[in-house]
């Protein structure tokens, strides 16, 4: 070879050189981009205390048989439900709603249909009587209304209680076993067939028959927590503080209010009362001729007075108070549930 074809191949040869090295680096940029210089070394993720540190922590794992710590799942993917679990998880869901319905409606109006047979009264000296019952004792007040048909004459009972000790004074008694007592209001209609508005804290219907009898019944009721204007009670009568009442009897179950109560009272005396319902006060002059009641001559309230003849039975009722009322001078005891509102 020439020294001029010598020095011509290698020229050559350094040019191909070079377009060989730029193609390399023109087909990996991005390898390079990642690449950093720490230094006077190449510094990556594998490299500075945080990755020593790193290292030695999956060292001791290794020693110690534990896996490293996996990152953990996202939430959402973790609860998602397979699409053959969809249907049950909508059926729980469904139950839930139900039952939380169920509890904001347990003190809201209910309603049930049914038809039974009376078996012999459990209470001690109703041991020839028969009794079908219709709602079951419960420390909550019931209100409703009953619609029945029997195979014969019957009638109505609604229990308030139990009664405290020494609060059975005069007025009839229901009781199981002579220890746990209930004031019983009896209502006798004469009739197989009606209905009744009751409270309580239990309802039956009763024969005085030894054979059983059948009755068919709707009754709509609620039944509501004890509250100021939902309540059990016995109470004994007092002197009428009223102007002119000095001579008469009477007992308050809801106290006078600027409110209008609405409401009904089931009740059981010991003896005939009137019921009570007052309007007011009146403003000056409002005093025109109706019937007034005042305990002391300037605060005046209109006055309902409806006399029943009886010891038992049930008012509806709405006045700013209500008691019951005789005309006589010794105190009577009266049990009762009421339910108003205002």
């Amino acid at each position: 070879m020439t020294k001029v074809n010598h020095i011509k191949f290698v020229t050559l040869f350094a040019i191909t050189i070079l377009l060989t090295t730029s193609l390399a680096v023109q087909s990996a940029p991005s390898a390079f981009a990642q690449v950093r210089i720490c230094g006077d070394k190449i510094c990556d993720s594998n490299n500075g205390p945080d990755a020593e540190a790193e290292r030695e922590q999956m060292r001791q794992q290794v020693k110690s048989g534990t896996a490293p710590e996996e990152e953990p799942e996202a939430p959402v993917e973790e609860e998602m439900e397979s699409p053959e679990a969809a249907p049950e998880m909508e059926e729980k869901m469904k139950e839930k709603m139900e039952e939380k319905m169920e509890k904001k409606m347990d003190h809201g109006w209910k309603t049930t249909t049914e038809t039974i047979t009376s078996m012999v009264d459990p209470g001690v000296g109703h041991e020839t009587h028969q009794l079908a019952i219709i709602l079951p004792p419960t420390s909550n007040v019931y209100k409703g209304i009953l619609s029945y048909s029997a195979s014969e004459p019957i009638q109505l009972v609604a229990l308030h209680g139990p009664l405290a000790e020494g609060e059975d004074a005069g007025q009839a008694i229901w009781t199981p076993d002579g220890t746990t007592k209930f004031a019983l209001t009896f209502i006798d209609p004469e009739t197989a067939m009606g209905s009744w508005m009751f409270t309580g804290n239990a309802l039956a219907v009763h024969t005085l028959n030894t054979e059983p009898f059948t009755v068919s019944y709707s009754v709509s009721y609620m039944e509501k927590e004890m509250s100021d204007t939902v309540k059990t009670g016995t109470i004994t009568s007092m002197v009428d503080p009223g102007v002119g009442h000095e001579t008469h009897q009477l007992a308050i179950i809801l106290p006078p209010s600027d409110k209008t109560y609405s409401g009904l009272l089931t009740y059981s005396a010991s003896e005939p009362i009137q019921l009570v319902a007052l309007h007011g006060p009146l403003a000056e002059g409002e005093d025109a001729g109706q019937a007034i009641w005042t305990p002391d001559g300037t605060t005046k309230f209109a006055l309902t007075f409806v006399d029943k003849e009886s010891a038992a039975g049930t008012w509806k009722f709405a006045g700013n108070a209500l008691a019951v009322h005789t005309l006589n001078t010794e105190p009577f005891t009266v049990s009762y549930s009421v339910v108003a509102g205002q």
